[in-house]
């Protein structure tokens, strides 16, 4: 454990004995006294020696505080879990497999899949809520080769569309394709009616004013960017922070598991104005 975790939680979930009484009680909340399912009686809890549970003293109905958790099932110790997650909520590029094996001392197999489930996890945490206000919708190509002059040859690469309430959340999906059929739906779905949209020039956004939002865009092939209150510069800062992670921390990552990676740099990016709960949000949500 690291200097920057307190030595509470270190003491406190040194053993998996400890890491699954800590996930019980602090992280569930249940206080030592849950009430059974089936005698529907109250009283302390017995830990089993031999699984991860507690078992009611009255009837003997077990409960299993890992069920629902990106732990269910793995043998890997729960404070290397849990120091695992901590380490995705203290780096802004993510966390590569390689890096998770040296500072857990697990195998490679088991670092990789450690990382796919929180990431996953996060994902599941932050979660999609309607955007309003003022929102910005890009979309862009992730990995591959590039081609052409603006990039926009799919040899490899995996086409991603994104929205962004200024001062807000972002959100983003995996897509076949940036046609008018594919992005309207996720437009109509995730942004509240009447708010202001803002785009390039792609021709898929042209009739989305009909939709019920207010639409205005700039023309990137002519060389603007900018044109007063109408950009998609925020939109465009997270594909760059995104790409810049992918490409220094990670290398390459291949579109079957790029959505993992996008659910992780959302919640990140949505928790970005609180960092420091970051983690406790994480530990929270089980």
């Amino acid at each position: 454990m690291t200097p920057t975790l307190t030595a509470e939680f270190a003491a406190r979930t040194a053993t998996d004995r400890k890491s699954v009484h800590f996930l019980n009680v602090t992280i569930l909340g249940r206080r030592g006294n849950p009430q059974a399912t089936n005698c529907g009686k109250e009283g302390n809890f017995l830990k089993l020696s031999k699984m991860p549970a507690y078992s009611c003293p009255w009837c003997g109905d077990h409960i299993h505080p890992m069920v629902g958790t990106p732990f269910t099932l793995s043998r890997t110790p729960l404070q290397k879990w849990f120091y695992a997650i901590y380490l995705f909520t203290a780096s802004r590029h993510g966390v590569p497999a390689k890096e998770l094996q040296r500072q857990l001392g697990v195998t490679y197999k088991c670092a990789w899949r450690m990382g796919h489930e929180i990431r996953k996890y996060m994902a599941k945490v932050d979660g999609n809520f309607p955007l309003g206000g003022t929102v910005e919708a890009d979309e862009t190509m992730v990995g591959g080769k590039r081609m052409g002059k603006r990039g926009r040859g799919a040899a490899g690469k995996t086409v991603v569309f994104g929205m962004v309430a200024r001062e807000g959340d972002v959100m983003t999906q995996v897509v076949p394709n940036v046609r008018r059929k594919t992005l309207l739906p996720i437009i109509e779905a995730n942004v509240v009616k009447g708010a202001a949209l803002k785009t390039d020039e792609l021709p898929s956004y042209r009739t989305i004013t009909g939709k019920g939002y207010r639409h205005e865009t700039v023309n990137h092939g002519r060389g603007e960017y900018v044109r007063g209150k109408i950009h998609t510069n925020t939109i465009e800062g997270f594909w760059s922070q995104l790409k810049r992670s992918i490409t220094g921390t990670h290398v390459h990552v291949s579109g079957k598991h790029l959505p993992k990676y996008l659910g992780e740099f959302e919640f990140r990016y949505n928790m970005r104005k609180a960092p420091d709960l970051m983690f406790p949000a994480l530990l929270g949500a089980f």
